[in-house]
């Protein structure tokens, strides 16, 4: 089972992340689309050697990936009256385990990406 863990919305909590990124995927080369936020562009991150950022221009949401796997998360949620909280959150967990390495792919693959990694 795995388990979460709170990361703080900072360059320190983006360096935390990027690191534990990085000791989890050791073998391959990781590509991280980000937007322009300011704390995924801190002079102080370090960027582990088996990650790579690109970043998105400015106001270019369409170009996000994981806007895409938002938008069908929305779908799925929509319409569907929730009783409670707990209710609703059951829901989303229920979806977000659902989905596969292949379902994420084809959701977030956008051709520019694959072009990118063909490089």
């Amino acid at each position: 089972m795995s388990r979460s863990v709170a990361i703080a919305s900072n360059s320190d909590g983006f360096q935390e992340f990027l690191d534990r990124f990085a000791d989890r995927f050791p073998q391959s080369l990781n590509v991280l689309v980000l937007d322009n936020g300011r704390f995924h562009k801190a002079k102080s991150l370090s960027i582990p050697d088996n990650v790579r950022l690109v970043f998105l221009p400015p106001y270019s949401p369409e170009l996000n990936p994981v806007e895409r796997l938002w938008q069908d998360l929305k779908n799925h949620m929509a319409f569907h009256l929730h009783q409670t909280l707990s209710a609703l959150k059951q829901r989303v967990q229920e979806k977000l385990q659902s989905y596969t390495d292949e379902a994420v792919a084809s959701l977030t693959g956008y051709e520019y990406l694959l072009d990118a990694a063909r490089e």
